[in-house]
């Protein structure tokens, strides 16, 4: 797709390029989570695809969405596990670059007994997407309607896809997550349409730790971004577009919680999608709660990630939502 922006028919080539990372998932379910220097049983260790970038794939995939990824793996045995992951669910796998000696991202995941999880990620081949990656694949995102970023691959590389995207007329959806220490510059923030955050990081990146919620999406778009989503966990999500005056709120679902790894994961790519397809913001982000919400329903994160069919209905209240 290299150069070229539009099929014959006049549209995009794909609804959503995600452009991030790809992991092996390590993950075990502990009855509570160990202290400091103390060893705690765990169930036996669950092998599976995750990663940021390569979840929101899948999960717009799944839900009949012409994904793409750009990605790197390592030659390896979780590299061949991951693109397995893309293929089945219906990805686009041909722009997933494997690197030579490097070892594919990982991702050390420990469950709780009430469905939460705590994550360490090594990058592994993902550290490894570069720039000149980005470059070789300008005319893929000038063929995507949307692209989807988050902040597991090196930033500058990031930087280019915002700037290629812009080139393009690509609509760029951001996940800044993990949150960098220092915040988001102007660049990234003025690309992101919408910057799509968990409660913690919208508090990060606002500078508001101790206001309301609807005081972080104002002050996030004030300081650049051009409309805001901030999930909010059992409670659903808010969202400002770019000419809202106030965030609607989005209510939650209710869910029998087994698992939450990738949910976030589950709604930005549902959002991604949606976008793609001429949704307004508000409505994308109700039609994303509902993916989020049937994601937690399943161990995992690829493999819990639903089709349309499996989808539960809009209304409701909620018991757990996403984060």
């Amino acid at each position: 797709m290299n150069g070229k922006a539009e099929d014959g028919a006049g549209k995009r080539a794909y609804d959503v390029l995600v452009v991030g990372s790809a992991n092996a998932d390590l993950t075990v379910r502990v009855d509570r989570r160990p202290g400091a220097g103390e060893t705690v049983s765990g169930t036996d260790l669950v092998e599976s695809a995750g990663g940021k970038g390569a979840n929101q794939a899948v999960a717009a995939a799944r839900l009949g969405v012409r994904t793409a990824l750009l990605a790197k793996v390592g030659d390896d045995a979780f590299g061949d596990l991951l693109l397995a992951g893309q293929r089945e669910a219906g990805t686009d796998v041909r722009h997933v670059l494997v690197e030579r000696g490097a070892r594919t991202g990982t991702a050390m995941i420990v469950v709780g007994p009430d469905g939460d999880n705590s994550i360490v990620v090594s990058p592994g081949a993902n550290a490894r997407l570069s720039p000149a990656d980005v470059a070789a694949s300008h005319g893929t995102i000038a063929a995507s309607a949307v692209v989807s970023l988050q902040l597991e691959i090196p930033e500058e590389t990031v930087r280019a896809t915002v700037r290629a995207a812009g080139e393009s007329g690509t609509r760029v959806v951001l996940n800044p997550s993990p949150t960098p220490r220092s915040g988001l510059d102007h660049e990234l923030l003025s690309a992101a349409d919408p910057l799509v955050v968990n409660e913690h990081e919208a508090r990060h990146l606002s500078g508001l730790p101790d206001t309301e919620p609807t005081a972080w999406l104002h002050e996030l778009r004030k300081k650049g971004a051009r409309s805001v989503v901030v999930t909010l966990g059992a409670e659903g999500a808010l969202v400002l577009d770019a000419t809202d005056t106030e965030p609607a709120r989005v209510p939650g679902l209710t869910a029998d919680v087994v698992d939450t790894t990738g949910a976030g994961d589950a709604f930005t790519g549902a959002l991604a999608g949606q976008l793609a397809a001429g949704a307004a913001l508000l409505e994308a982000a109700r039609f994303a709660v509902r993916v989020g919400a049937a994601s937690v329903t399943r161990a995992g994160a690829q493999p819990s990630y639903p089709t349309p069919a499996e989808l539960p209905p809009e209304q409701g209240t909620s018991a757990q939502g996403v984060r």
